[in-house]
């Protein structure tokens, strides 16, 4: 003859496996809930990394802006007026005009010693 607890071991069986699957079923919906939101297409990493990217790129875009602005105003001189022009043909190609003199001065530090009194 069984004892009273080991004919209660099927129903006891029974409700243990439907409160463990319960909450097994219930740990699996919360998983692929939440794999949309990490891993998906629309997920917070990739939301993050197109973030990064954007961030880059602004910045890329503010460095060639300034270049632009500068390269702007260089042309704008350059349409503007001689002077522009004669003052990078100078400073690029040391262009000296014929009314004038050049005069090169060396600073003191560049001579080797020995060669002051010389």
């Amino acid at each position: 003859m069984r004892s009273a607890s080991a004919a209660d071991f099927p129903a006891r069986l029974t409700a243990r496996i439907r409160s463990q699957g319960l909450t097994w079923v219930l740990a699996i919906a919360v998983v692929l809930l939440q794999y949309p939101l990490w891993l998906g297409e629309g997920g917070w990493l990739r939301v993050r990394e197109s973030a990064q990217k954007i961030d880059a790129q602004m910045a890329l875009n503010q460095r060639l802006e300034t270049r632009n602005a500068s390269l702007l105003a260089e042309l704008n001189d350059l349409k503007q007026g001689r002077d522009a022009i004669e003052e990078r043909a100078r400073n690029d190609l040391g262009m000296v005009a014929p009314d004038e003199w050049f005069v090169r001065i060396v600073p003191a530090q560049s001579i080797p010693p020995g060669k002051m009194n010389e």
